[in-house]
């Protein structure tokens, strides 16, 4: 009886040993398989030593295959765990680089808002200060007269000091004499504050001037007060873009 449970034990260890032999045969076993055979089968070979015996031999194989199995286990836990380790880390710094953009993207848009009221508030001065800002002419005359001389010096100072600011000028004519002499004379009036702003050290580049003649009454009734006040030049002041903003 106990030569034919040997005999059993022998046959099912050569089966076993053949079925390691042939494993590695196949191309379709990975690697990691590879490495859990050996390692179960070293180990199922102590165990059987240990019990003793082809039985034994039989028995260690078997429980050698289970621990290699487990060694390979550990192995893919520890690599799986190292690249959910690398996620985590790039998933962080995706999460700051985000923060940091939508703290960017606030700051912008506060900056946006602080200019719009900066360009607001620049206008609205501008507006104001072009407001009663005309040179007054007598009938028929291009000559400045000495008040408003000193209006003209107050606004050469002003661009002087404020090289980002332009000036606007447009020459008018009243509606007494025919439209082409009213031409003339607006154009003469204008030519005549230009100089006299480029002789304060203004540049030419800075000043816009267009003349209209005696298309542009202020007042639909002609009389000798709103002629007065048609035989003008009007400055507006403004800015170049953006730099009356940043200053």
């Amino acid at each position: 009886m106990k030569k034919q449970t040997i005999a059993i034990a022998l046959i099912a260890t050569l089966s076993l040993s053949n079925m390691a032999v042939a494993a590695p045969q196949s191309a379709d076993i990975e690697e990691r398989e590879h490495t859990e055979e050996l390692v179960g089968l070293s180990s199922g070979l102590v165990f059987g030593a240990v019990v003793g015996g082809p039985v034994g031999a039989f028995i260690g194989a078997f429980t050698g295959s289970l621990i290699g199995k487990s060694v390979g286990d550990d192995s893919e836990i520890a690599a799986q765990q190292a690249k959910i380790s690398e996620q985590s880390s790039t998933i962080t710094a995706m999460e700051r680089n985000n923060q940091s953009l939508q703290e960017m993207t606030q700051a912008y848009n506060e900056a946006q808002v602080q200019l719009a009221q900066i360009k607001a508030t620049q206008q609205q001065v501008l507006d104001e200060l072009s407001m009663g800002m005309n040179v007054q002419f007598k009938t028929g005359s291009s000559h400045i007269e000495p008040i408003f001389k000193q209006q003209l010096d107050n606004v050469a100072y002003m661009m002087n000091v404020s090289p980002e600011l332009t000036l606007d000028l447009t020459g008018y004519a009243d509606r007494r004499g025919d439209s082409s002499y009213n031409q003339v004379l607006s154009e003469q009036r204008l030519l005549e504050v230009t100089n006299y702003l480029t002789a304060q050290g203004i540049d030419a580049s800075r000043l816009q001037g267009q003349a209209y003649g005696a298309t542009a009454p202020l007042h639909q009734e002609q009389n000798f007060e709103n002629d007065f006040f048609d035989r003008r030049v009007t400055l507006k002041l403004g800015a170049k873009h953006g730099e009356l903003a940043s200053n």
